[in-house]
């Protein structure tokens, strides 16, 4: 059986270029969820941003992923769930189309394969791994549009993501910009910290760690 639920509406183009200037790992200082685990990328330095479109897919078929491929819109990011074992469902001619039609990049429950030519083609991937064994168009199953599980975070469509060297983060698109303006607010502050170290000030002082550690010893 095979759904495909209409495309999500996207994140504005304000809000994805927002997400580009601040880091997952700022985020993860403030929360613990969201941050999909157990996937590497395709290359360092990586960042990019957009809107979720998903697809689920059984360990053997990826002909719904094929058709949200062609889907797919400037400022999207593909995400995928596949299920059962280590093979690729993500290759050349795939990430060929979702570069072609504009997608930011693409985040995979699954390996991929066409490791070179990818990296070549400039698309950023965030997978589980490489894999010479790869799915089939069989015609069985699969689902576009709905939500999906990837690294034990559930993603919907539509979500925000934002992707960079350190990892991933899955946002509510309401809360980007209350979320951008905090992680700024932090970031804008480090120049500031890192010039106090180097004048001789303790970073256990600045963080707190120092009064933490010595009630504790006390």
């Amino acid at each position: 059986m095979f759904t495909a639920n209409p495309m999500p509406a996207q994140i504005s183009e304000d809000q994805r270029r927002a997400l580009l200037t601040v880091q997952t790992s700022t985020l993860g200082h403030l929360r613990d969820y969201g941050f999909p685990r157990g996937l590497q990328p395709n290359s360092r330095p990586l960042r990019f941003a957009g809107t979720a479109v998903t697809v689920r897919l059984p360990h053997l078929d990826s002909t719904a992923l094929h058709y949200a491929a062609d889907r797919l819109r400037p400022g999207d990011v593909l995400v995928v769930e596949q299920s059962g074992d280590d093979r690729s469902s993500f290759g050349g001619m795939v990430a060929f189309t979702a570069k072609t039609r504009g997608a930011e990049g693409a985040i995979l429950a699954g390996a991929m394969n066409d490791f070179d030519e990818i990296l070549e083609l400039g698309l950023p991937v965030y997978s589980r791994g490489v894999s010479a064994r790869t799915t089939r168009l069989l015609g069985v199953e699969g689902s576009i549009n709905v939500p999906v599980t990837v690294g034990d975070v559930v993603i919907e469509p539509g979500a925000a993501i934002l992707a960079d060297s350190d990892g991933i983060a899955v946002l509510d698109p309401s809360e980007v910009e209350e979320v951008v303006a905090v992680l700024q607010k932090k970031e804008q502050a480090e120049p500031d910290v890192k010039n106090a170290i180097a004048g001789g000030t303790f970073l256990s002082e600045w963080s707190g760690a120092a009064a933490l550690f010595e009630k504790k010893g006390a």
